[in-house]
């Protein structure tokens, strides 16, 4: 009894920890809705008021009549999607070869790949940039697509789906063999089924990495009308001034999509990191 007494207290005590994290975390969402519906003059009251007086609603309306703000949000959208796809089915492939077939330097591949993860970010925009410059590829929504779906910041997709692979028992591809099965059909009908959850994982991390890409829209588009929603943010802030209300009002608008899909794909999500490939 003292045992599940002091279990059942160990959890209350964890419970709780939780519980006060989580409103420490949420405390900078509940003050970007807040100042997202506060009059220009609210905005730098003090104290600080967490809930507006009066409520302006007309913040969200008055983001689309300042910018193209609906423009943007389809050029961060189109982007995200085929960067997601492209990244889960590259990862899917590179995953299941890695840790599925057998072929020569398999494994010198996998280290070059994982090495590359260790290398900074800044270190390879600059040749990316020179690169994309002489195929006349700047200025285009190419570099913040394909680089992302096939290059160093695909590798943890690779690792990621080549360990859920790994947990999966070698008798389903003798099985599969035994049935018939080339290595393509036993990838589409058995393995990649299976998959589904840490694919739903990863496609929630990349989504959400290419929808708050900063650097490289800031760096290959020039064009107003190619812009994402990071850099149309900037244009609520100035030299001397910044519109804190209309900024977090589109700020508001910008998260929604990111929320959406975590709630939707949540509970796959639990499950890649909770299960392994026995089902």
């Amino acid at each position: 009894m003292k045992s599940n007494a002091d279990r059942n207290n160990k959890s209350i005590i964890f419970s709780l920890i939780l519980t006060i994290i989580s409103v420490i975390t949420l405390i900078p969402f509940a003050f970007m809705i807040s100042t997202s519906l506060k009059t220009y003059e609210s905005v730098y009251s003090f104290p600080p008021e967490l809930i507006p007086n009066p409520v302006q609603w007309s913040n969200y309306a008055e983001v689309f009549s300042r910018i193209n703000f609906g423009l943007y949000y389809f050029n961060s959208t189109y982007i995200a999607v085929l960067v997601t796809i492209g990244t889960c089915f590259f990862s899917l492939l590179a995953g299941y070869s890695l840790a599925r077939l057998s072929y020569p330097f398999k494994n010198a591949i996998f280290l070059t790949l994982l090495s590359g993860m260790m290398i900074p970010r800044e270190v390879t925009l600059i040749p990316l940039f020179v690169w994309m410059t002489k195929l006349g590829l700047v200025d285009t929504h190419f570099p913040l697509i394909v680089p992302h779906m096939i290059g160093l910041s695909a590798v943890f997709g690779v690792f990621l789906m080549r360990q859920f692979f790994l947990t999966i028992p070698n008798e389903l591809d003798d099985s599969a063999k035994i049935d018939g099965c080339t290595p393509w059909q036993t990838f589409y009908h058995i393995m990649a089924p299976m998959s589904t959850s840490t694919v739903s994982a990863l496609a929630i991390l990349s989504f959400l990495g290419s929808w708050n890409e900063f650097t490289d829209a800031l760096i290959f588009i020039n064009n107003d009308n190619l812009l994402t929603l990071p850099i149309s943010l900037t244009k609520f802030t100035s030299q001397y001034t910044t519109e804190w209300h209309i900024l977090m009002a589109a700020a508001v608008m910008a998260t929604l999509p990111i929320l959406i899909i975590f709630f939707i794909g949540q509970k796959r999500f639990v499950e890649s990191i909770a299960l392994t490939g026995l089902k």
